[in-house]
């Protein structure tokens, strides 16, 4: 009877190549120790400019005010909170990635996890400006803090949900931030003892926290990931639902639903894992790690996306079914009057094909382990993710109760367009960063999988047990042992 029943050898490799631990280490922290390419400057520069773009336009909101962005008298929410929703949602990934496939174990998260961490602080960095600079008044924005004050009778409203907002956005935060760079302690430990000079040395040494690899720094670094682990997992869930109760603990048609938790949860990550994919296959392909991002990471992640893709969906014809079946006539108008078929009906339409048909395309083998058409479905999904918070947020708003108070047709304006790309020009500002100067892959991570995932040692206990069948058992109990 073979010995291929074992998951390590039925799986593909999660390393290519024929690598040893020192390779590896080359592979990896040779984008760190090496000027960038010129890709790399043309996208830094890019970035940048979009970020200063982004910086004028928050310039003109905070000395003109509010009045520089189209809000209207219904559309009090326009671009700004669609994006902080979309910004929120995109972190999800490397939570997820980092905390729960942890706690089961699953392998192939080596090859993506540090990237993806990195993009879920990022994007909460970005997404945590947006209900600042919406304030007008940002000077004031302490007031949400909920610290004691002698304001008179000017109190922190904790039945507030933008108050909630403050409290998961700041500790989910912090916990990825200090997943992130537990983390990564083991690998700029490497990169300090491989450094030419005393500067670089020195830096990296101060970051390092004096790591040693003694078996008690690995004893005490598996903890704290696991503690961390724990911690993390619930805030996957916690997070976005408490950003849908910004919605769903109203009153307005179409944001009163209790299926919003869930469905919100379910379409973080749907766009999160979508924004990872974008990454990955940029990042594999300027930085030449294709052995260490593979097929195999790419079409895993491709699964994750279709499964919530069609949670997604099921939700979309939920909240459908229920506006009709519920027999509410201003619930029933929201959806069918205005979010199908009114003046914003093809933002609708653009969601439901690009969350909902596009995605079920990854049912195909063949197309989930496409780079080309994963990295095209990636800015889809992101696309249609983004028009799903629009939709939410204008068509539930433009139409109010009382037709006199109905705003012209809601458009953003030039300074709301920049803000948005601002944001973007932020996140890949720190993303390149980040690239440069930190281990986009995990090093120790995937040292720890390449004996029993990597392609040169899989091919070398096939060749094992075809000719030295008894040695091949000794082998296999021995790496079950440990």
């Amino acid at each position: 009877m073979s010995l291929k029943k074992y998951e390590s050898f039925v799986r593909e490799p999660l390393v290519d190549g024929d690598k040893n631990y020192h390779q590896v280490t080359e592979d990896i922290v040779h984008t760190i120790e090496t000027k960038p390419t010129r890709l790399w400057y043309i996208g830094f520069t890019v970035s940048v400019l979009l970020l200063l773009f982004g910086a004028y336009a928050v310039y003109r909101e905070v000395t003109y005010g509010i009045g520089q962005w189209n809000l209207g008298r219904t559309v009090g929410w326009g671009w700004d909170i669609t994006n902080f929703v979309w910004w929120v949602g995109i972190g999800h990934a490397g939570t997820l990635i980092s905390a729960i496939l942890l706690l089961f174990r699953q392998g192939w998260r080596t090859g993506v996890n540090r990237a993806a961490e990195a993009m879920t602080i990022f994007a909460v960095m970005c997404a945590g400006q947006f209900p600042i600079w919406h304030m007008g008044r940002v000077w004031l924005a302490f007031f949400v803090m909920p610290y004691p004050n002698t304001r008179g009778p000017l109190w922190v409203n904790f039945n507030s949900p933008l108050l909630w907002d403050v409290f998961a956005i700041s500790t989910y935060f912090t916990v990825s931030l200090l997943f992130w760079y537990s983390g990564l302690i083991p690998d700029l430990a490497t990169i300090r003892d491989r450094a030419k000079t005393k500067l670089r040395k020195m830096l990296y040494g101060i970051v390092s926290f004096g790591w040693t690899g003694s078996i008690k720094h690995w004893q005490r670094h598996e903890s704290l990931a696991l503690v961390l682990a724990g911690l993390s997992t619930p805030l996957v869930l916690s997070v976005h639902t408490i950003v849908s109760f910004d919605f769903a603990t109203s009153v307005v048609p179409g944001w009163h639903t209790t299926i919003f938790p869930p469905y919100f949860v379910a379409g973080a990550i749907f766009s999160g894992f979508a924004m990872v994919q974008t990454l990955m296959v940029v990042t594999r392909r300027v930085m030449n790690l294709q052995d260490y991002i593979t097929i195999g990471h790419i079409e895993a992640m491709n699964k994750v996306i279709v499964l919530t893709g069609s949670i997604v969906g099921c939700a979309y014809l939920t909240e459908l079914f229920i506006a009709w079946y519920g027999a509410n006539q201003y619930e029933s108008d929201a959806f069918f009057k205005y979010r199908l078929a009114g003046p914003y009906g093809w933002s609708y339409w653009l969601m439901m094909t690009c969350n909902v048909v596009s995605p079920q395309l990854f049912w195909f083998k063949k197309l989930r382990r496409n780079i080309e058409f994963t990295f095209i479905m990636s800015v889809v999904v992101n696309i249609g993710m983004w028009f799903e918070r629009f939709v939410i947020i204008v068509t539930s708003l433009f139409r109010d109760y009382l037709p006199s108070a109905w705003s012209l047709y809601y458009r953003p304006s030039i300074y709301e367009i920049g803000f948005y790309i601002g944001s973007l020009g932020l996140f890949f500002t720190c993303y390149f960063l980040f690239s440069k100067y930190f281990p986009v892959i995990a090093i120790a991570e995937i040292k720890h999988v390449l004996k029993t995932s990597g392609e040169s040692y899989k091919a070398k206990m096939d060749k094992l047990e075809e000719e030295e069948p008894d040695q091949f058992f000794h082998e296999m109990v021995g790496a079950d042992h440990h």
